[in-house]
């Protein structure tokens, strides 16, 4: 049994079954400068002046610096003020890509001022070739850690061959 394996086994062991609950995770690539503006492109766009609100859908994109939302709709809401955006809420298989990680859910809400992305439903993060799939994924785009939630399964890849 190599080391790396035999730490593994002992982690989990050790850890108990709190760790398959909920995962701690760095996202280097997914640090955001959250200041920067945010480019939506779709096929159509509604507006509500009521409610403050804006739906693009279909094959939409939400691009800000490096980082790529994409899904069949994002809602956009608006401040109180109305000048600024609150939070993109993304449906329909949603995709986060950044240069080196990517992760999909059924639904994303990014929340801008806090810099906050929380995907729920199915979520599968890829990282390399390494994978971690849950429930809940919470991502801090500012300093770029994560925790990965729910029933939470990893995919480890040792070291050598590829």
């Amino acid at each position: 049994m190599s080391h790396l394996l035999r730490a593994l086994v002992l982690a989990v062991l050790v850890s108990g079954p709190a760790a398959a609950q909920q995962a701690d995770i760095r996202f280097g690539g997914l640090r955001q400068d959250t200041s920067l503006p945010v480019e939506v492109t779709s096929d159509s766009l509604s507006v509500d002046q009521a409610t403050g609100a804006a739906l693009f859908t279909g094959n939409v994109l939400a691009v800000q610096g490096d980082m790529r939302l994409s899904a069949g709709s994002i809602r956009v809401e608006y401040a109180a003020e109305g000048q600024s955006i609150d939070k993109l809420i993304a449906s329909g298989g949603v995709t986060l890509v950044s240069p080196t990680d990517a992760a999909e859910a059924a639904e994303a809400v990014y929340t801008i001022a806090s810099g906050t992305v929380v995907m729920s439903g199915n979520v599968l993060l890829t990282q390399g070739r390494a994978a971690i799939s849950g429930d809940t994924l919470t991502v801090n785009l500012t300093n770029g850690t994560g925790t990965m939630s729910g029933r939470v399964k990893t995919v480890f890849q040792p070291g050598g061959a590829p």
